[in-house]
C-alpha cells in the first residue's frame, strides 16, 4: 500500500513539472515557429503553431537591416572573454579570503558582500564617465572591465573553496609549489562544477546584456547582438514584421539555451568525477 501511495504522489509531481516545463517551453516553441512562418500568416492563437509555407527568408531580411556578423562577433567577444576573466578573477579573490589569512581579511570580505545591495545601475553614470575619460566608449572592452570581478562571483566561489582541504594546500606547499601553482593546479580542478555553474550564469548574463552595451556603444558595428536586434524597425509598410523580428530574438535566445544545457551536463559530470574520486 506504502509502495502504491509513493507512486501516485510520485506520478502527480512529474505530472506537475511536466506542465510547467511546457508552460515555460511554450513561448520559446512559439518564437522559433513564427520565425519560420511568412508575412501573410497568423502569428497568434494556437493557429499560429502551424507552417503553411515554411521559410527561411526572415533570416535574410534580418541580415539585411542589422551588420548581424559583426554584432554577432561582439557577443561572441564580450561573452566569452568576459566570463572566462570573471571566472579567473573571482576564484582568485575566493582563494585568498578562503585560503589566507591576512590583517582585515573579515572586514574586507563583508565589505565587498555590501556592494551587493547596491544596484549596478546605480553607478552607471560615475562609470560612464570613467569609461569616456580612459577613451574607452564605443569599445567593447568597456563590458569586459567593469565587470572583471563581482561580489557574488566572489562569494560564491570562496564557498566552494572553504571546503578544499587545508591539508592537501599544506602539502603541497610542502612539495614546493607556489601559491599560484596551489590555486591553479590544485584548488581549479576541485571546484570545477562550482566553475561550470557561475560561468554558465555569467555566460547568459553577458549574452543577454542590453543595459551596459546601449550605454557603452553607440554605433551600429559596435553593439551586440541583443542591442542591435532590439532596434530592428518595428513597422514595415502596414504591418508589423513579427517573423523578422522573432528570426532575430531566435538568434539570440537558443544559443544561451543551448550553452546553458551543455554546461549543465559538464558539471554533473564533474560532480559525479569528484564523488568517485573521493
Amino acid at each position: 500500500m506504502k509502495r502504491m501511495k509513493f507512486s501516485g504522489v510520485s506520478f502527480i509531481l512529474h505530472t506537475f513539472m511536466i506542465l510547467v516545463i511546457i508552460v515555460c517551453l511554450f513561448p520559446v516553441l512559439w518564437m522559433c515557429v513564427i520565425s519560420i512562418k511568412t508575412v501573410g500568416e497568423r502569428v497568434s492563437g494556437f493557429a499560429a503553431l502551424t507552417v503553411l509555407h515554411p521559410t527561411l527568408s526572415n533570416f535574410g531580411r534580418l541580415f539585411e537591416l542589422i551588420p548581424i556578423w559583426s554584432n554577432l562577433y561582439n557577443s561572441l567577444f564580450t561573452t566569452i572573454l568576459g566570463t572566462l576573466t570573471t571566472l579567473f578573477f573571482c576564484a582568485l579573490a575566493g582563494f585568498a579570503f578562503a585560503k589566507y589569512r591576512f590583517p582585515g581579511r573579515n572586514a574586507l570580505f563583508y565589505f565587498v558582500i555590501a556592494t551587493m545591495m547596491i544596484s549596478a545601475e546605480a553607478g552607471a553614470i560615475p562609470l560612464f564617465i570613467i569609461m569616456r575619460r580612459l577613451h574607452l566608449i564605443n569599445s567593447l572592452w568597456s563590458l569586459i572591465i567593469p565587470r572583471i570581478a563581482t561580489a557574488v562571483g566572489i562569494f560564491y566561489l570562496r564557498q566552494y573553496i572553504l571546503d578544499v582541504p587545508d591539508e592537501m594546500i599544506e602539502a603541497s606547499r610542502i612539495d614546493g609549489c607556489s601559491d599560484f601553482g596551489i590555486f591553479w593546479r590544485i584548488v581549479v580542478p576541485i571546484i570545477k562544477p562550482a566553475l561550470a555553474s557561475w560561468a554558465s550564469i555569467t555566460a547568459i548574463v553577458r549574452w543577454n546584456d542590453f543595459f551596459w552595451p546601449l550605454l557603452f556603444l553607440n554605433k551600429n558595428d559596435k553593439y551586440t547582438l541583443m542591442v542591435s536586434v532590439s532596434m530592428l524597425p518595428v513597422s514595415d509598410g502596414l504591418a508589423t514584421p513579427w517573423s523578422v523580428i522573432l528570426a532575430g530574438t531566435t538568434m539570440v535566445i537558443i544559443p544561451s539555451i543551448l550553452f546553458y544545457l551543455g554546461m549543465q551536463l559538464f558539471q554533473r559530470s564533474g560532480s559525479l568525477a569528484g564523488a568517485v574520486k573521493g
